[in-house]
């Protein structure tokens, strides 16, 4: 006879659970890492000292294309605090469920307010923990609908940003970072622009060179010249490589016949 755990069927278990734990004190981060690691359902646990530690974990992952399924966070923390920290969650495409790991009780109905799956009490108990990562578990399980925007950490003056993708207009490769171009100004990322090709592929960016990406909703014009194709978005025209070029004109004649006025 099995004598597996009733709280953990192998049967209807869906994939290994990767968490981030965010902690400013590096005990209760430390004993959080552990008792989650502990955990058979938790396939990879990383830790991070404070919300911006933690913000910048997040933009690696996205970089490498790895997902996260939660942030088991504290909420007092200093500059970002938990509650902060989780409402810019709210503006990933796929946000990680998030649940509270404190030892103050007075934000729990603010916490369940954003969305969080759980509220933990410190010290924190293995078996109320193991409820917790059921909650997770059980969220993964379901289908994410992907919003219409997403959020983009970016570095600026030794401060953590997000960039909205709308506003994104172009993006061009330098190396293992990108440049993202907007009405707004320019910010340098350190994502692949392979990995953000797939990434944005079903958000209307479309490849018009080995290092660049173009938001099809940004092009104004499709030109050639000499045989050579182009595209103007804003006040920059984009050379578009022979490569890619039928693949754009394509795109662009489907957009505009799809669209509401022709012209």
């Amino acid at each position: 006879m099995s004598s597996a755990s009733p709280s953990h069927p192998p049967s209807l278990d869906p994939a290994p659970l990767r968490v981030l734990a965010v902690d400013d004190e590096l005990p209760a981060l430390e004993e959080l890492v552990h008792l989650l690691r502990a955990d058979p359902r938790v396939e990879r646990v990383t830790g991070a000292g404070d919300p911006a530690e933690a913000l910048r974990g997040l933009g690696r992952m996205m970089a490498a294309g790895e997902r996260l399924d939660a942030v088991f966070l504290d909420v007092r923390m200093p500059g970002l605090d938990g509650l902060d920290f989780t409402r810019l969650l709210s503006g990933f495409a796929e946000p990680p469920a998030v649940v509270f790991v404190t030892a103050h009780d007075d934000c729990a109905v603010t916490a369940f307010e954003l969305g969080a799956l759980d509220y933990l009490l410190k010290p924190v108990r293995q078996r109320r923990l193991a409820e917790a990562v059921g909650r997770v578990q059980r969220a993964a399980r379901r289908e994410r609908t992907v919003p219409d925007d997403e959020l983009i950490p970016v570095e600026l003056g030794g401060r953590t940003r997000l960039v909205s993708r709308s506003a994104v207009t172009h993006v061009e490769a330098h190396g293992d970072y990108v440049r993202l171009h907007t009405e707004g100004g320019e910010h340098l990322v350190r994502i692949p622009l392979a990995a953000l090709a797939r990434r944005w592929a079903d958000a209307g960016f479309v490849r018009i060179h080995r290092s660049t990406l173009v938001a099809a909703a940004h092009i104004t014009e499709l030109c050639f010249d000499g045989g050579r194709a182009a595209v103007r978005v804003g006040e920059t025209l984009l050379p578009v490589s022979r490569r890619h070029t039928r693949e754009v004109r394509d795109l662009l004649v489907r957009g505009f016949k799809g669209g509401p006025e022709t012209r």
